[in-house]
Formats: structure tokens, C-alpha cells, sequence
């Protein structure tokens, strides 16, 4: 395992030279710092001794978009996640927050078959994005362009979003969370990820994960809610501050309705097997891979018509 001493000396060495623009006068010159300086060679003499910022900019940009977040994933896939920059926020600007973490065998599977179902009916089989869903959104879209744009956001891209990303509507948000979308099912088992999802989502008055939320709403901890309050918490999801899980108006009593005849055709169907704790052999890592290079190329080529 020298190897991976040796790659980590020589990332420290280049991004010590990214940061100062030159190595320390008694460490060793790495092979990434000769090829920089022999770059920084080629390029005509700067005035003065200025203060590498530009480098340092792309340094820090490069950390907190490549080695930030998988370092994170890593560690969270197997220790509680503490909060998100939501919740930050939130605390921030003085407004409640009530969050606690509990593993997934804490929490009822009646809520993990209703998230399944009112969320991602796809979310055992598809690889982070479902295809389908995003080509019948936009299809909708250009029957009606005035209308909204429906979501198609999977369970592992609104993990992703939670996780890493501030609450503000733009391109460059939904390209960024594409990006961590692929880190999240690369570096997580399913069952990490509806973990994270449940414990995460916001369920509306300052309500953050499962276990929150069923102790405000039903006075019970999450483990204990039945179908009926699981598919109750499940409906709210896509407005939880406007519809009530408690006393619930018309909408959300049909929609309960159909999410728990629903979350049983999801423990019918097996499809949240997925979740259960098992190795993932290189055979699926490869078969994930070309199946989401595929949907992005077909994605890209219905964009381009």
C-alpha cells in the first residue's frame, strides 16, 4: 500500500505549489510540482512577486467540487449526518430546527414503502436518474409551456441536493446536483440513501427527518408509525409547511389513500429489497456505469433535436 503514500505526497506537494507557487526550500520537488512550474516557465514573467490568487481560487474551487465531497460521502456513509446548509440557515436566521438522527432500522419500513411509493416507485432499479420520469416531464412541458415544469428528482438526487446544496432554484444548482447525484450512487448502497433521505427531508415546520416529524405530528417515535400515518407523513412531502399530516383536508386524505394501497404493491413488488444491507459485486459497479453514461447520452441527444 506504499502507492497510496506516495499519491498522497505528491497531491500535498502540488497543491502546495497551487497555494505558495513554489515548493518548500528544504521538501523534496514532486512530479505534479514539476510539471507546474515547467508550465509556469512557459508562460511570460508575471511583474513583481505577486500572490498567486488565480491558483489559489481554482485550488480551493477544485477541493470543495472533487476531493470535498467524496471525502464526505465516505465518512457519512457510515457515521450520522450532523445537519445540512439548510438547517444551517435555518439556525442561523433564528427559526426552529428539530432534528435527530436514527438509523434505518429505527424507522418503520411502512414510511420507507411510502417514500418509495409517493417519491421514487423507480428508486430500486434506476441508477440515480430515472430517465423515463425526466423525458415524460419534459414532454408534459412542451404539450403546456406555460405550466410549471413538472420534478422528476429521484430519491438520490433530492439526497444529494439535501446534503450539499442551498435551497435556491437555477441551472447551475441542478448541474451541480446531476454531478453529486453520480457521487451519491457511486459511493452509497440504496439503503444509505433512503437512510440519508429519510433523515434529512424536510417535513414542514421545522421538522427535519422521520423522527421529527413523527414525534411533532403523531407523538410517537418514527420506528412506531403505522400505514396509515406513514402514508400520511409520505403525502405531505411535496408541501409539508401548507398540507397537514394531522387532521388532514381532502387532498391529502385521498392522496394517504392511494399511497398505502400503493406502499403495498411496493412490499408486493420487493422493490425495497434494494435497502437491505449487502456487498455490491464490481459486475454492478460496472453495469451502473454504462447504464448512466447510456441515459445521459440519450438524454443529451433528445435535448439536441
Amino acid at each position: 500500500m506504499g502507492w497510496i503514500g506516495a499519491l498522497g505526497r505528491e497531491i500535498a506537494a502540488f497543491f502546495r505549489w497551487v497555494w505558495y507557487g513554489r515548493s518548500a526550500d528544504d521538501s523534496p520537488r514532486s512530479l505534479l510540482e514539476d510539471i507546474g512550474e515547467r508550465a509556469a516557465q512557459s508562460r511570460p514573467a508575471a511583474r513583481g512577486d505577486r500572490t498567486p490568487w488565480l491558483r489559489r481560487i481554482i485550488a480551493v474551487v477544485f477541493f470543495f467540487a472533487l476531493p470535498a465531497p467524496v471525502l464526505l460521502l465516505l465518512v457519512f456513509r457510515f457515521l450520522p449526518i450532523p445537519g445540512t446548509p439548510e438547517m444551517l440557515i435555518k439556525l442561523v436566521t433564528l427559526n426552529p430546527v428539530h432534528y435527530s438522527w436514527r438509523e434505518f432500522d429505527q424507522i418503520s419500513p411502512n414510511l420507507a414503502r411510502a417514500v418509495i411509493g409517493a417519491e421514487d416507485g423507480n428508486f430500486c432499479t434506476h441508477n440515480g436518474f430515472d430517465w423515463r420520469e425526466i423525458q415524460e416531464s419534459w414532454r408534459a412541458h412542451e404539450r403546456h409551456p406555460r405550466r410549471r415544469l413538472r420534478g422528476a428528482s429521484t430519491i438520490s438526487q433530492q439526497t444529494a441536493r439535501t446534503l450539499f446544496l442551498v435551497p435556491v432554484r437555477s441551472w447551475v444548482r441542478k448541474g451541480a446536483e446531476a454531478y453529486l447525484t453520480v457521487l451519491v450512487e457511486a459511493l452509497w448502497p440504496k439503503r444509505r440513501i433512503l437512510t440519508a433521505y429519510l433523515n434529512l427531508v424536510d417535513w414542514g415546520h421545522g421538522n427535519y427527518g422521520a423522527e421529527a416529524a413523527s414525534e411533532s405530528y403523531f407523538h410517537k417515535p418514527a420506528s412506531a408509525l403505522n400505514a396509515e400515518e406513514a402514508a400520511r407523513l409520505a403525502a405531505v412531502l411535496p408541501n409539508p409547511d401548507k398540507w397537514r399530516a394531522v387532521d388532514p383536508g381532502t387532498y391529502v386524505a385521498d392522496r394517504t389513500d392511494t399511497l398505502e394501497a400503493r406502499s403495498q404493491d411496493v412490499a408486493d413488488d420487493d422493490s425495497n429489497g434494494c435497502v437491505r444491507p449487502h456487498p455490491l459485486p464490481f459486475a454492478q459497479w460496472a453495469k451502473w456505469i454504462s447504464q448512466t453514461l447510456l441515459g445521459l447520452e440519450k438524454q443529451i441527444r433528445h435535448g439536441a433535436r
